[in-house]
């Protein structure tokens, strides 16, 4: 694990393609479950992290309606994803939450370092999305009075409609930090990070990626295309960055953005994921986090970690000074302008 120096703050998410699978037998666990978090996520020492696509760590409510021999599979299916839930808790030393099951089957969860951060609440939003997302709210050790309102998101993979409205419900966590900005004496204000596999691409300008060519003949599987992409007037195809523009506009930062134009990172603009599909573009960055203007200011260094042969996403990892977080968290900085107002400077 490199050492920075100075005291950090390590956050981390990583979209692990269906849980690593199914147990290979009774209480096994799969052997890519196993090296994704012994061999890459352990030495990282997240304090927090999101997580993908916990396919076998949580499982759908029981149908009422079930029969008695349904309900003792969907019981011995819910202890083995309890079972395999409290495993990853033990292998990463962190406190974990799941969010439920929506319509699709990849529940999303995030881990917390304890000794790091300190819970406060968790919330549910269930009523839009296809994978509700885990939104948990914490504070740091040294500023227990600015709660920081967390979540990781697995977007809807096959409605653009879909991903416009989770957006919205994104941009409502972040409203919760524009609360009385620096004029409110009892520092009423809240913190925000997010992560998650957006299923859309960020906006193409500053970006390292090329963007799409949906015309291109290399283009196949035209149902991604349509799940991806928009039809314009004139025929062509226009990439969807929706979630991109929408947490953009509310002022927040893309850190791995921050780390490649601020920091002189370019390697943060990496492709998270799409490089392991045929037909569909090549690889893309759509696995993202986002900040609140203060806090991205603490960022000092993104690192895409590379999953091959154990996910079809790779991994996204942020180190923040936890010098400048707390300054930050206090709002002892003047807030980072909105990066496209930056941009056309």
């Amino acid at each position: 694990m490199k050492t920075y120096g100075e005291p950090v703050v390590r956050l981390g998410f990583l979209n692990l393609e269906h849980d690593g699978g199914p147990d290979e037998e009774p209480g096994v666990l799969p052997a890519k479950w196993v090296k994704a978090h012994e061999e890459i996520l352990v030495p990282r020492e997240f304090d927090w992290l999101g997580r993908g696509e916990m396919t076998f760590s949580q499982t759908k409510p029981v149908d009422p309606d079930a029969t008695e021999e349904e309900k003792v599979v969907a019981a011995d299916a819910q202890r083995a994803a309890d079972s395999r839930f409290r495993a990853a808790q033990d292998v990463l030393g962190m406190r974990g939450f799941r969010s439920p099951t929506g319509q699709g089957r990849n529940p999303t969860g995030l881990f917390l370092r304890e000794s790091t951060f300190t819970f406060q609440a968790r919330h549910q939003q269930l009523k839009i999305w296809r994978t509700p997302p885990t939104n948990v709210v914490m504070t740091l050790a040294e500023v227990p009075e600015v709660p920081i309102v967390t979540v990781a998101w697995h977007n809807s993979f096959c409605s653009p409609n879909g991903r416009e409205d989770e957006a919205e419900e994104l941009s409502s966590l972040v409203d919760k930090v524009q609360a009385k900005y620096l004029d409110d004496p009892e520092h009423n204000w809240a913190a925000f990070w997010g992560f998650g596999d957006c299923n859309e691409y960020p906006v193409p300008a500053g970006e390292t990626v090329p963007e799409i060519d949906w015309t291109s003949p290399d283009i196949r599987d035209l149902v991604h295309r349509r799940h991806r992409a928009r039809k314009q007037a004139d025929g062509t195809w226009r990439s969807c960055t929706y979630l991109d523009e929408m947490m953009l506009d509310c002022g927040m930062h893309d850190p791995a953005r921050f780390a490649a134009h601020q920091l002189g990172q370019i390697e943060a603009l990496k492709a998270t994921a799409g490089h392991a599909s045929d037909g569909q573009g090549g690889g893309r960055r759509i696995d993202r986090g986002y900040m609140d203007p203060w806090l991205v200011q603490a960022v000092i260094e993104v690192n895409i970690f590379d999953t091959t042969g154990v996910s079809d996403h790779h991994g996204v990892e942020v180190i923040l000074s936890r010098r400048k977080a707390v300054e930050c968290l206090r709002r002892q900085r003047e807030p980072l302008k909105p990066w496209l107002l930056d941009l056309a400077v």
